[in-house]
């Protein structure tokens, strides 16, 4: 996870204000001006089941100092692949979605695909590959443009983390978040302020949630 306490301290900022703005808080919630046009969008994932503990398809793997995967309790590697999602009852003026895999108790953004068209209704497993054809992926808190799954620390508490997976429906397309410098790809924080900007112009039409948990350590 990232540990530059400057950009740690924006993100966080971001990401509160994200929360304020975009509603990114209920798991399995709509947008609050959702009620308005009757619609009720709804997001499920054939991978695992809302509330539970996610499968080691979807686990990081990275070696710790015996070699082994510190992402696991038991060491086994994990698929790191994005989980298959379906999300239903999107508004009809949407016409792209986005979708973010956040770490809700670290703060930290494992994957941020945007500009999806509006004629997508599910994503496979695995959709969050580099160049993936499904949609433009923005930089995550691993600084990759990809789906960089869940390796929450075993030395910090809590062990166990939420994991929540979040489809927003638009009713435009996205600006490219633009590269800085040396900086690429585009970090999180680009992706988080073009969602605020478009919320505040009422460009964000609905929103659906679903998380699930996880623990590098046994027992948790």
């Amino acid at each position: 996870m990232n540990t530059n306490p400057g950009s740690k301290r924006v993100r966080r900022s971001l990401v509160a204000a994200s929360v304020a703005i975009i509603g990114v808080g209920g798991a399995g919630s709509s947008a609050a001006w959702d009620d308005d046009h009757h619609h009720h969008m709804t997001l499920h994932s054939a991978t695992f089941s809302d509330g539970g503990t996610l499968p080691l398809s979807m686990i990081n793997t990275i070696p710790g100092g015996n070699g082994q995967n510190s992402c696991t309790a038991s060491g086994a590697a994990g698929g790191n692949e994005s989980p298959q999602l379906t999300w239903r009852s999107a508004p009809h003026e949407t016409r792209s979605f986005v979708v973010i895999a956040y770490d809700v108790t670290a703060q930290f953004t494992h994957w941020m695909m945007y500009n999806i068209p509006a004629d997508t209704t599910s994503l496979p497993e695995n959709a969050g590959t580099p160049a993936s054809v499904y949609g433009v992926q923005n930089g995550n808190d691993f600084f990759q443009p990809n789906y960089g799954g869940p390796c929450p620390p075993m030395t910090l508490e809590p062990f166990a983390h939420v994991y929540r997976f979040t489809v927003y429906a638009l009713d435009r397309f996205l600006p490219i978040v633009p590269t800085f410098g040396d900086f690429t790809p585009a970090g999180p924080e680009g992706l988080y302020q073009e969602l605020i900007e478009a919320s505040r112009g009422g460009h964000v039409l609905a929103s659906a949630s679903i998380a699930g948990h996880f623990a590098s350590v046994p027992g948790d």
